[in-house]
Parts: structure tokens; sequence; C-alpha cells
């Protein structure tokens, strides 16, 4: 792919994610960060290279809270109409920095414990099984879209048994909650699509504080009430959870179906336990990481990277690029670009993050992804692509990375 510049330099990132990995190649070519802009003329620095990536994550003056650390947003340059300006506006743990990091992140830390996590497996289970037997009464010839009737369900009515979200708002957040991530959208739809949003997690807030349970809405809404989070913090923590713990998952799963089938030699190892489902996933997300690009991260003042001798300036604003991380020649090998389950370097990838902002529910979207895919494969064997590979279209994003559709013949399924 050939970046489209300015004036030269810097480089428009693709509003529309129609080729996110040629584009990181052609990134990570130019050097560990580079000036680029953002759909709707935001200017920020990308960063390709996986070792800066770690620094930065770690790194004190690396904020993610615009509202102490962008000027330029600050002073009102950002137009209130930038159509990605909620993933800046919002006030939880993914913007937060210090102390009220630690004070956002600790309600969702703990429900996403290892032990609380480990305990959904049963009903991981059983919510996956319940999914296939709907597929079940597919004809095997029939092209069935996998992402609508599976990969994206799956993550979904996971998050609604974590929020005991009540059977009438499923479908309606189903339909919302990916409007989000669209970054083609313009002013006037993504403004719409937001407020639908927010008019659905309203919703829900009010009808948990009406029938509360063990659950984690009803966690954050008693935090809420013992003062202990704003109510913008309240709504802003649902949008974290429903929105990029959702669609993580699903990408992953997306992914990893794709690979596996386009290359039958990976899809055997792991169906005879020659390799496992973790490393499938674990490769899944090195090779086609989920979240692209994530934004954004400020530079709180100066700081100079003694390793590549970059320097962001204060209020710098700075994009993360986990899909150029997961590719890196260096890490990787220069074979980096092949999907392969036996990789070792696979569980280095950032494709969750690192440091203090590492993904609270990675743990619990990987147990989703391997149950799902272990049990996919065993109902449906001969699962095959319904189109060229080249016929599937990429979601309208240069942040989330994923399939708009998945067109699919299921072929016979198992007993």
């Amino acid at each position: 792919m050939t970046l489209t510049p300015t004036t030269g330099c810097p480089y428009r990132l693709d509003a529309t994610g129609s080729d996110i990995q040629g584009e990181v190649a052609a990134l990570r070519a130019l050097g560990p960060a580079v000036r680029t802009v953002l759909p709707g003329g935001i200017p920020v620095w990308t960063v390709t290279d996986p070792g800066l990536i770690r620094r930065l994550l770690v790194h004190p003056d690396i904020s993610k809270d615009a509202h102490q650390h962008w000027p330029a947003y600050i002073t009102g340059e950002i137009p209130a109409g930038w159509p990605q300006r909620v993933w800046v506006d919002v006030r939880n743990a993914l913007t937060a920095y210090g102390d009220e990091h630690t004070r956002l992140r600790r309600p969702l830390a703990r429900a996403f414990g290892p032990r609380r996590v480990r305990a959904l497996t049963p009903q991981i289970e059983t919510i996956t099984g319940q999914l296939l037997d709907e597929l079940q009464k597919v004809r095997p010839e029939d092209v069935v879209d996998l992402r609508a009737r599976f990969t994206w369900r799956l993550p979904l009515l996971v998050i609604d048994t974590l929020f005991q979200t009540p059977e009438h708002l499923h479908e309606a957040f189903r339909d919302a909650a990916g409007s989000l991530f669209a970054t083609d959208l313009t002013p006037q739809a993504a403004k719409a699509a937001h407020g639908r949003v927010y008019a659905l997690i309203s919703e829900l807030i009010d009808y948990k504080r009406d029938h509360p349970g063990d659950d984690l809405s009803s966690d954050l809404i008693a935090a809420r009430d013992a003062g202990r989070m704003s109510d913008q913090e309240l709504a802003d923590s649902f949008v974290l959870i429903i929105s990029a713990g959702h669609e993580t998952t699903v990408n992953a799963l997306g992914h990893a179906v794709v690979n596996l089938i386009t290359h039958p030699e990976q899809l055997a190892l792991a169906t005879s336990g020659q390799a496992s489902w973790r490393q499938v996933v674990e490769e899944t997300l090195r090779h086609q990481a989920p979240i692209a690009t994530i934004i954004l991260r400020f530079a709180a003042r100066e700081v100079i990277d003694d390793i590549t001798g970059v320097t962001f300036a204060a209020g710098d604003a700075i994009a993360i690029s986990y899909a150029a991380a997961g590719r890196d020649p260096a890490t990787h090998g220069p074979n980096a670009d092949n999907f392969d389950v036996t990789r070792r370097t696979a569980p280095q990838h950032l494709a969750f993050g690192y440091g203090a902002h590492l993904c609270v529910g990675a743990e619990l979207a990987r147990i989703e992804a391997r149950i799902g895919l272990q049990q996919l494969f065993a109902r449906f064997p001969s699962l095959r692509l319904a189109v060229e590979p080249s016929g599937l279209q990429p979601l309208p994003s240069y942040i989330s990375n994923g399939h708009q559709r998945l067109p699919v013949h299921l072929g016979p399924h198992s007993q």
C-alpha cells in the first residue's frame, strides 16, 4: 500500500481501514515512530516499534488524559465534531492517569480477576454450544454469515452475562456497539451513533438500579452510589466494557477462523492436538491485532527515548500501532507476516496492551476464543469460506481490525 501524504510528510491514516497490514508495514519502514495525521486532520505520532511501545506505555510522563495533557484539546483546537473524539472525551480507566486510573480500574480489575473469570468457563461453554446448535439447523451447502451468527454473538452474550443485561436490550447493544469503532463516519453520523450508545447505557443503568444483582453492572452502580465514581465515569465505564471489551474478542475469533480455514495445515495441528488452542489464539493476536491502532496518549512533558532517539514534545499526541508491533521482524523473525501456530515468540505480542493499562479483560477474551474455536471446528470440521479471502471486506476503521461479514459454508456437522 502507498501512503497518501499531505505535503510529503506527515502521512494520513486511511479512515476506511482498507489495508491495515499494508499501511503499518509502510509506516514501520519509516522508523519506530512516524508523524501521521488521523482522519479529521488530527496530527499525531504513530508508534510501530514494540520496544518503544513498551517503554512509552510504562513511562511516567506518558498520559492518557486529554483533559490534563493535550493542549490542543484543552484550548478547543480539536473540533467538537471530530468523530473519534469519544475516545478522548470519555472518563474511565481507558483515559485516566495516575491515581485516577487506579481508582477507576479497581472495580473492573476485581470483576475480571482470574478466579472470577475462570468461574465463567461453564457458562461460556454453554453459550457456545447453544449458538452452534442454532447454526446446526443451517443446511450444509447454504451460505451463513459466521460473524453475525457466532463470532459477534458469543462475546456479546458473555458481556451480557457479566452485566446481567435484560434480554430486551441484547439486540440493541449488538447493533449499536460497533459504531464506536467506525472511523469513516461523518460528524453527524458519529454523533447520532454515540448518542444511541449512551441512551442504551442509561436505560441499562436505570434497569439495574431497580434490579440489582451479583454482577458487574451492579458493582459499578454501587461504586457510583458510594461516591467512588461520578455519573459520567459510571456511564463511560460501561462504554469501555461493552465496546472495547467486546470488539477485541469478535475480531480475534474472526481472524482465527479465516487463518485456520486458509491454512489447513495449521488447522490440522490444532485439531490433532499437536498445537494447543492456546497457541492458536496467541498467534492470532500477534498476526492480526484485533485493535490495530489505539488512540490516544500524550506527552505530559518532553520525553526523549534513549534507545531510538525519538523526542516527543510536551503535549504531543501519540497513537500506538499494535498491528505493526505484532509483525515486527526483529521480534518475530523474517517470516513475521506468516501465520504459524507453533511460533515461539507469539506470546510476546502487545495486542492487549502493556503496563498499567493492560486490558483487564484479556484473560476472559482468551478463554472465550479458545472455547469458541475448539467447539466450532469440532462441530463443523469441514467449515470453509464461501468467498475468496480477498473478497472479505475489512471493517471501516483504522482502530478496529476485523471483517464486516464472514460468509462461510458450514458443511456437515459432527454428532
